[in-house]
């Protein structure tokens, strides 16, 4: 399975446009996710028990005790984070979310929704909170557009999770592949008009006459068939989404990641900035979840446990 068409990680930034950030009156500047042609919710939205045994229960809200479920607002276009799979929300995100239930004892009841659409979903209520590997940083905490203006109130993260961009490179790396500059006098292959061509576009101006080739395809699928044929030593993208390729394409015998992620961000669970309760209670549940570890499990079951952060934090992204 492909991801979706856009990025969401780091800057705002779109795999579609490498500019194609969104602004929606009353939300924050968002990068899009693909279009939402499959809807599901991974938990009922009915008949919901809470366990008021569990171990941080008596830190949620009591409207949210109540319920016993958490209405998480996500975009499920984006495997492996998240992703609709016979009808049902699934995936990193709603893994996580998962282990953290346990400790809060309430479901986390995920709805699928568009991208630019999740932030304004808090402000109105209609979700308690939004997980959908949502790079926390300064301007969607701020409530700020790119220019720094101010069209909404802003959202506190609760940062679970960390991710980069990845080179996907011929399984067995048969080049020895280990940065971007391992790269200058070869050739490369990406999905023309993205962040990801950019980045090789920027690596080329550094390579000099040493030059790298760039060839830019409709879609990451031929960008990856061509890396796979040997007519390119390596292609780019997400982190997450490079290591599902690599546990997926064609068995787990087709690719690998070559060296460390580049431009690490964090991605955060977004809550209304007036429910500081219910933050402080997900910061509690990913530390217990880290320390039993039902956190690191559930990053594994995806190959993205390179992602695994070490402590929950707030608002730590820049």
């Amino acid at each position: 399975m492909t991801a979706s068409t856009t990025r969401r990680t780091t800057a705002a930034r779109s795999r579609i446009a490498a500019v194609g950030a969104i602004a929606v009156a009353g939300a924050l500047i968002l990068t899009g996710c693909g279009d939402q042609t499959e809807k599901g919710s991974s938990t009922p939205s009915t008949g919901a028990k809470a366990d008021s045994s569990a171990p941080l229960f008596s830190k949620l809200p009591k409207k949210i005790q109540d319920a016993g479920v958490i209405k998480v607002g996500t975009d499920s276009a984006y495997a492996p984070m998240e992703f609709v799979e016979n009808g049902k929300i699934v995936g990193v995100d709603p893994d996580i979310a998962e282990a953290l239930g346990k400790q809060l004892g309430v479901k986390f009841q995920f709805t699928a929704g568009t991208f630019d659409g999740l932030i304004t979903s808090i402000y109105t209520g209609r979700e308690d909170a939004i997980m959908s590997s949502i790079t926390d940083n300064k301007k969607r905490q701020e409530g700020l557009d790119d220019k720094g203006q101010k069209i909404g109130k802003g959202v506190d993260f609760v940062d679970y999770f960390s991710s980069g961009l990845s080179l996907l490179v011929k399984k067995g790396n048969p080049e020895g592949i280990k940065s971007m500059d391992d790269l200058c006098g070869k050739t490369v292959a990406v999905q023309r008009g993205t962040i990801y061509e950019d980045t090789f576009k920027a690596q080329a101006e550094k390579c000099g006459d040493k030059k790298l080739t760039i060839q830019a395809f409709d879609t990451d699928a031929e960008a990856q068939t061509r890396v796979k044929a040997g007519g390119a030593v390596a292609d780019l993208n997400d982190y997450p989404v490079a290591a599902y390729t690599v546990k997926t394409s064609g068995g787990g015998n087709d690719f690998e990641i070559a060296g460390q992620q580049s431009d690490v961000g964090l991605f955060g669970i977004g809550v209304s900035k007036d429910n500081t309760q219910l933050r402080d209670a997900l910061k509690e549940a990913l530390d217990a979840a880290i320390k039993d570890g039902s956190y690191a499990k559930a990053l594994e079951k995806w190959n993205v446990q390179d992602s695994a952060v070490k402590s929950a934090t707030i608002n730590a992204g820049q």
